[in-house]
């Protein structure tokens, strides 16, 4: 076993023939028993470190209840594992004063109704514990190996948190000192429920110098640092109904923990917009078993979801950078200065993903508008910021994504002048930029078009400006021959030609309208005097 605990101690032969019974602290039995301590002081507190199991025959115990319970609360002061006492020398029974002292203490007090050689307990215990310290030194040399092998191979810091969610059987959590939960893995399949309303437990939690138990649910938490200073902490939630912590357990988040801070100094790993990207990736393509899972988070990192307006953002900025710094980086630092809660994150090499949460009655509008201009003004007018409709619900969330991913594909780069744009946006030439790679628009527009971009290339002619101009002004020629500077008579005779090579009858709106596509295509697609993104003609 790793540690002994009160309760195993009890279950030792040496022990059990002395017919122990719990008297008080029943519900403190699984405290760590660290040593044996046999002792017929009045004072043996000062003799003690905590995690003691004292035996006694109650011989020094005092006579007035005043003194008996300071005595007992001597010992809970100091934090020993629990207090035996011998029957039959001192007491016949169990003075109802210590049993009360050790109840209001919650100090477990056990009583033996037969005598037992306490050298024979201790040579019993200590070999135990030596033995447990034992295997504890070669379980620890072994995760010690584990992290070292991870950390050498450069491990992402998802693989060291579940490395310690797998040693230690519990769920654990990478946060950072804003109480947002960077990474959360289990041993087993994920428990939404670990992160339930997770900022404000946190809070509960004191931040210990090292590994230690700390808060009102009992959690095992060890800080972790980035060159000289903390970063966040490292926490290991028992479960419920599981064993207490144990030295096994804070051993095994100490080496995550240590192992962690190694991989802060030997990089500049950005954690919280892996968390960001993270998320935001799993709501995209919806990889959540459940809403609640999905809210708790979202929520695990700072962002509001219940009352709030949830509003995606998809921002197409290729490989541009402003320095050093890139787009996401540039949002994750500005954002939280305008107060804006939102996850920002990358969705791919080129593409940055934005869920904003504002409140209900709020306009999104503004903050989009505001978004747009800074990053046009930082990174220049070549990016695209899509936005998705909002929603009311995080289940929404990946449909109105996806609808920004459509949006900022129909757009293309440095497109209209506008710093956001919406669904709205989308006319002939958008929806066909975003159909450019497809190869039966390709092949639509040589069908339609091929012969007369031809016939321009062998005789340096420019027929193709000429039928555009004609579509542009709804087959209107004197418009159109004004447009282009030729006589109504030039104009007619290039009309005539064009019909001649594509085998079309202008004069008929369905005709024109399929080369007024094909010619819009040919526009998007690149080609011909086109440009390389949607014009309107």
């Amino acid at each position: 076993m790793p540690f002994l605990t009160v309760a195993d101690v009890l279950r030792l032969p040496v022990i059990a023939a002395g017919l122990p019974r719990v008297a008080a602290g029943e519900d403190q039995l699984s405290r760590t028993v660290r040593w044996v301590h046999v002792t017929e002081l009045l004072d043996p507190a000062s003799f003690l470190e905590g995690g003691e199991l004292v035996l006694t025959t109650g011989m020094p115990h005092p006579a007035d209840p005043t003194q008996l319970r300071g005595y007992v609360d001597s010992l809970a002061d100091v934090g020993v594992a629990g207090l035996v006492v011998e029957l039959g020398r001192r007491y016949q029974h169990a003075p109802q004063e210590l049993v009360t002292a050790c109840r209001e203490r919650d100090l477990p007090l056990i009583v033996l109704a037969r005598g037992v050689r306490f050298i024979e307990v201790t040579q019993t215990v200590h070999a135990l514990i030596l033995d447990a310290q034992g295997e504890l030194l070669r379980r620890a040399q072994q995760v010690r190996e584990l992290f070292t092998s991870l950390t050498l191979r450069g491990a992402d810091p998802e693989e060291f948190v579940q490395a310690a969610a797998d040693l230690t059987g519990c769920p654990v959590v990478l946060e950072n000192l804003i109480h947002h939960a960077v990474i959360c893995r289990t041993a087993g399949p994920p428990d939404g429920q670990v992160l339930e309303a997770w900022p404000r437990r946190s809070r509960t939690a004191p931040m210990p110098d090292r590994a230690a138990a700390s808060g009102p649910e009992g959690w095992l938490v060890a800080p972790v640092e980035d060159r000289g200073r903390r970063w966040g902490r490292l926490i290991m939630l028992p479960h419920v109904s599981g064993p207490p912590i144990g030295p096994e357990q804070t051993m095994i988040l100490e080496q995550a923990a240590t192992a962690l801070t190694l991989a802060r100094l030997t990089g500049r790993p950005e954690w919280d917009r892996r968390a960001h990207s993270s998320v935001l990736l799993d709501l995209l393509h919806w990889r959540y078993r459940s809403r609640t899972e999905a809210r708790l988070r979202a929520e695990a990192l700072g962002l509001p979801t219940t009352g709030h307006r949830l509003v995606p953002v998809v921002i197409d900025h290729g490989d541009t950078t402003a320095g050093d710094t890139t787009v996401t980086g540039h949002l994750a630092a500005e954002l939280p200065i305008s107060g804006v809660k939102a996850l920002v994150g990358d969705l791919s090499e080129h593409r940055t993903g934005l869920l904003l949460a504002l409140a209900r009655a709020s306009a999104w509008q503004p903050v989009v508008e505001r978004v747009g201009r800074d990053l046009r003004g930082t990174f220049g007018e070549g990016l695209v910021v899509a936005v998705g409709p909002g929603v009311t619900e995080l289940s929404q969330v990946t449909r109105s994504f996806r609808e920004a991913e459509q949006i900022a594909d129909a757009i293309g780069p440095g497109t209209l002048d506008r710093r956001f744009h919406v669904a709205s946006d989308i006319g002939l030439p958008e929806l066909l930029y975003s159909l450019r790679d497809d190869v039966r628009v390709q092949r639509y527009v040589e069908q339609q078009l091929g012969r007369l971009v031809q016939h321009d290339a062998r005789h340096g002619s420019d027929l193709l400006s000429t039928l555009r101009e004609y579509l542009v002004a709804a087959g209107n020629k004197s418009i159109a021959a004004k447009h282009v500077g030729l006589s109504r008579q030039a104009f007619y005779q290039r009309l005539r030609t064009i019909e001649r090579l594509l085998g079309n009858d202008l004069e008929s709106g369905a005709h024109r309208t399929q080369l007024h596509v094909a010619v819009t295509a040919l526009d998007v697609l690149g080609g011909a005097g086109g440009t390389a993104r949607p014009a309107s003609l």
